[in-house]
């Protein structure tokens, strides 16, 4: 298990020499945090100036980072991610952002769409997956959770995102495809939380087909995690949820400091991760009533989610147990424990160029401000090369 991540040919055996040569031009320039900065205000330009760089954003950081333009675009990558490296997709509609009934309506109706790619390829596309903001507007789910009334009118509109919740829900139940549902800022996520419980307890009678998301570096979410064990136990219902470090930190912690609250992020990366782990801990020993899709680009928490399964005598290929991870990152994690019989998915961005950019922007970001997984990318890239003689 040591060396487990370390087999580069595995984890690039889908990549061409240009496809390899490619990932190490993208992670040297995310290494670089001042780049990062000046390309993200560059790609904001382009969006409100309409400048034409679409080809040049796509042949380069969205091919590497995003399955596709569309859906239908994606299967391509998806039949080859599966059929030769064993790792399965998650469709994730990257689009961000949007404010209209119509485009909450579009929202859906790709969400539909995607249940219905996955109903087909049970195997290959295991989980659906939405934002809750893609059903309706951010404000709106700021203001259910912190209880302040509605006007009759916002009152039809969360009727309206609570329709929509229910809808996919119920078709992934209807066509038994797993759906997973993504966490977004603290400050909407507790109106979010209480539709997905809501939701939970509706279809997860017999099995979790439905996932909430918990990010771990919020100090507060192991014990969420247990009161929702609490809560499962008494009404007789399963828990799926995705265990995640998180992808908001700097903002979260920037808005903590401007409104004067104590920051619902753990004080430091350690104790993150001891929380990462905490989570995924209890999850495994409570799997009579409980299915996790562990999302982590951490070594040392993969391992750790591999000896745990051992010990409580879970198969590799239980369905109850996934791990994940973003499409373009941590190769060497997806595609050695795919070769090892476990259950491996990557989440697969995919939507217009131009409307991907807010989400590819934030992937940059997110790279550059862990800086050790950048580091490794580039090591393991590098050593590939070295073995290939590029």
């Amino acid at each position: 298990m040591k060396n487990l991540f370390n087999n580069t040919e595995v984890a690039f055996a889908l990549k061409n020499n240009k496809e390899l040569k490619r990932a190490h031009f993208l992670f040297k320039m995310i290494s670089k945090p001042a780049l990062v900065k000046m390309g993200s205000s560059l790609a904001n330009f382009t969006i409100k100036t309409h400048l034409p760089v679409t080809g040049l954003i796509r042949s380069t950081v969205f091919d590497h980072f995003c399955g596709g333009i569309n859906e239908e675009d994606c299967l391509s990558v998806v039949d080859k991610m599966y059929n030769q490296g064993g790792v399965a997709s998650v469709l994730d509609y990257s689009v961000e952002g949007k404010e209209t009934e119509e485009q909450f309506d579009a929202a859906l109706n790709m969400t539909i769409k995607t249940i219905e790619f996955a109903k087909a390829r049970p195997d290959a596309i295991p989980f659906a997956v939405f934002k809750p903001t893609g059903f309706g507007r951010f404000d709106m789910f700021v203001k259910k959770g912190e209880g302040k009334p509605f006007t009759a009118e916002e009152e039809k509109e969360w009727e309206r995102i609570v329709y929509r919740f229910n809808m996919a829900c119920k078709f992934a139940y209807d066509n038994d495809v797993l759906l997973l549902i993504d966490a977004e800022h603290s400050w909407m996520q507790d109106a979010a939380d209480a539709i997905v419980l809501d939701m939970m307890r509706k279809y997860n009678k017999e099995k979790a087909l439905i996932y909430n998301t918990a990010q771990m570096y919020r100090w507060d979410r192991l014990q969420f995690l247990k009161d929702l064990h609490v809560i499962a136990k008494a009404e007789g219902f399963h828990i799926g949820m995705k265990v995640v470090r998180g992808a908001y930190m700097e903002i979260e912690r920037e808005r903590a400091g401007q409104k004067g609250y104590k920051s619902p992020i753990c004080v430091d990366k350690q104790a993150t991760d001891i929380n990462y782990d905490a989570g995924v801990t209890f999850m495994l020993e409570n799997m009579d009533c409980m299915a996790l899709f562990a999302g982590t680009h951490n070594e040392n928490s993969s391992k750790l989610v591999m000896e745990l399964m051992e010990k409580h005598n879970i198969a590799h290929h239980d369905k109850r147990l996934f791990f994940g991870q973003l499409y373009g990152m941590s190769d060497n994690i997806s595609f050695n424990l795919a070769k090892a019989n476990y259950n491996v998915a990557k989440y697969l961005p995919f939507g217009p160029v131009r409307d991907v950019i807010p989400y590819l922007i934030r992937r940059a970001q997110e790279n550059t401000s862990v800086k050790g997984q950048t580091n490794r990318e580039l090591d393991l890239i590098e050593t590939e090369m070295k073995r290939r003689k590029i």
